[in-house]
């Protein structure tokens, strides 16, 4: 079979993630249900089913432009401000259909957080200023309320303890590990449910992207966390599932160990042995 043959192993893959998925009997946070998302008619991601369990670490794996951002996008209703982009089916959370016409989007995206690959702090604001941003936008004011957010959510990304002593301090300052920290307190000072990171170490040094990982492998003990990455290694060491994408389809959806150690599809085997991406 070419490796770039998807047909039948689609098939294959969906048949045996769909029986796995019926059969857990776990709590799963967000449900996604044949989701399509198209630009323009043309179908980017197609016709996924993927279900989240509950404080857990779900990472989405596959080569550059198979649709792994555009998922993940469409789980905080980003599309809704993307001119000609369509997304069809449902996402939920605790059984409530975010794309439902009665549901505001802003109030989704303080349940479902978003963390950017590049850092992206305010750059004119302070460390504390960035970590309240969302809270004065939701209308917080209280300042012991927001000093209590500020302490726990740095508390939250490991940073706390560089910048208690230089709150004030800009932003743009910190290192660049320290700024997607920053960002990622940022994210969890909403309080949100679902926390989604896009290659959020991408662009970091080894040592940086090590405390990244530390991070994540915390915080899942109280978020559900959905990680979109191109390093096959981080997505062992800091999830709990994988799904596999390939051209817009998911091909494989399991549990980390065994999607990398006992791959159930040829294109999947290929994929995490290096053949190709």
């Amino acid at each position: 079979m070419s490796t770039l043959t998807t047909k039948q192993t689609n098939s294959e893959a969906k048949e045996f993630t769909s029986k796995r998925i019926d059969e857990s009997n776990e709590k799963f946070k967000m449900i996604a249900e044949n989701v399509t998302i198209s630009y323009g008619g043309i179908a980017a991601v197609k016709n996924i089913t993927m279900k989240f369990k509950e404080k857990s670490v779900t990472a989405l794996i596959g080569p550059s432009g198979c649709g792994k951002t555009t998922f993940l996008r469409c789980l905080n209703r980003m599309h809704d401000m993307t001119k000609n982009a369509k997304v069809a089916g449902k996402v939920m959370i605790d059984g409530i259909d975010l794309y439902s016409k009665s549901i505001d989007p802003i109030y989704h995206r303080r349940k479902v957080g978003m963390v950017f690959q590049k850092p992206n702090p305010f750059p004119t604001m302070s460390i504390y200023d960035n970590v309240t941003a969302g809270l004065r936008l939701n209308g917080v004011k209280d300042k012991k309320i927001l000093e209590e957010i500020v302490e726990d959510s740095l508390k939250m990304a490991y940073l706390w303890d560089e910048v208690k002593d230089n709150l004030k301090k800009p932003a743009i300052e910190l290192s660049g590990g320290q700024q997607q920290r920053l960002c990622i307190a940022r994210a969890l000072a909403i309080q949100p449910e679902v926390l989604l990171m896009d290659e959020p170490a991408s662009a970091l040094d080894p040592i940086a992207t090590q405390k990244i990982e530390e991070t994540i492998t915390e915080l899942k003990k109280e978020f559900t966390i959905i990680i979109v990455t191109h390093n096959m290694q981080q997505a062992v060491r800091v999830s709990d599932y994988t799904g596999f994408m390939y051209l817009g389809d998911l091909i494989e959806f399991r549990e980390t160990k065994k999607l990398f150690t006992d791959p159930k599809n040829e294109l999947t085997a290929k994929y995490v042995q290096g053949q190709f991406g």
